[in-house]
């Protein structure tokens, strides 16, 4: 795995985003419950709750383009790393969550922005983070199968609920297939996102500003 420090401190990036988003933004958005209500946000209007169409485990929520490949995976899971909060250790924990997420896969995955990230609603500061990356298969499996992606873009958020030893994770996958997308309009190395990961950047502004915890039962207290 490379790319860029696990824990920046500077949010400059996030903010460039959502100036090119106010200038662009066309998606419709639904205020969703999720999980049974506890949580509400705002999904594309186009996606489609996976649990309609396959079991999905308790602690997720899945959503998925209907017109598309792209997928929105909310994960409430148990906190990783050591007590405390900052950048050094909330960055070392949306690592390991990354390496967990991708297995063996990981060696294939360069992080390009890792920034802090501020959940509107919220009515504490909970630490949150956000990174983007991308995963690139190994040439060998591409060429096994003819629908494997270019490569996969991964915007992912942390959320952490020290009191709670809960991370809330949600993470957007985008993947790039061939025939798909415009190869010229991507290159992140010269700040070229392309539509897809531009689209899914506003998915994750939106979920941002619109995230609201309606029931603290959902998780776990620390006495």
């Amino acid at each position: 795995m490379t790319g860029a420090a696990p824990a920046a401190t500077t949010s400059s990036w996030l903010r460039e985003q959502q100036q090119r988003l106010k200038a662009r933004s066309m998606s419709s958005f639904l205020s969703t419950p999720l999980y049974g209500g506890a949580v509400v946000c705002d999904i594309p209007e186009k996606f489609a709750d996976v649990s309609k169409l396959r079991q999905v485990p308790d602690n997720q929520e899945v959503w998925i383009d209907e017109d598309g490949f792209t997928s929105i995976i909310f994960d409430v899971t148990e906190r990783v790393g050591e007590p405390g909060r900052g950048s050094e250790i909330d960055g070392r924990a949306i690592t390991t969550h990354l390496q967990e997420l991708l297995g063996s896969g990981i060696d294939g995955v360069k992080i390009w922005n890792t920034a802090e990230t501020e959940f509107s609603l919220l009515e504490s500061k909970y630490p949150a983070y956000t990174l983007i990356a991308t995963q690139t298969p190994k040439l060998s499996q591409s060429r096994e199968r003819s629908s494997a992606p270019d490569f996969t873009a991964i915007i992912m958020t942390l959320l952490r609920l020290e009191k709670y030893k809960t991370d809330i994770l949600i993470t957007i996958n985008v993947p790039h297939i061939q025939g798909e997308y415009n190869e010229e309009d991507v290159d992140l190395q010269l700040g070229k996102q392309g539509k897809l990961i531009g689209d899914a950047v506003e998915y994750s502004a939106r979920i941002w500003k619109s995230f609201k915890i309606k029931d603290w039962d959902l998780f776990v207290i620390d006495d």
